[in-house]
């Protein structure tokens, strides 16, 4: 079951980590942009974290750990999106995410 978001709590986060380096913005590169079996393997990475792991697309924010609230970001080639972790704990899981999407998804 997906987790409600609070966007006004995420949307604090995000100014508050600003300084601090807690998140990353990529671009997606691969041909396909961010489909299903991308979307689970993010999923999968941010499902290891101790802390919820958030996408975002203009003003709108996902879940990372899950494959149904990714897909609805609605990412194709050449769209920009941020990662945040809330927890500094998750700072490999931050960057695996992003080494996902740096590398196309291996696709």
């Amino acid at each position: 079951m997906p987790i409600l978001i609070d966007k006004e709590k995420v949307e604090r986060l995000f100014v508050v980590t600003r300084g601090q380096k807690k998140y990353k913005v990529v671009t997606i590169i691969n041909e396909l942009g961010l489909h299903a079996r991308s979307a689970a393997q993010i999923a999968k990475t941010a499902g290891n974290s101790t802390a919820n792991v958030w996408l975002k697309k203009g003003d709108k924010i996902a879940d990372a750990a899950s494959i149904i609230d990714i897909l609805t970001l609605a990412c194709e080639k050449g769209t920009r999106i941020t990662i945040l972790i809330e927890n500094w704990a998750d700072i490999d899981i931050l960057k695996d995410i992003v080494d996902l999407v740096e590398s196309g998804f291996g696709e």
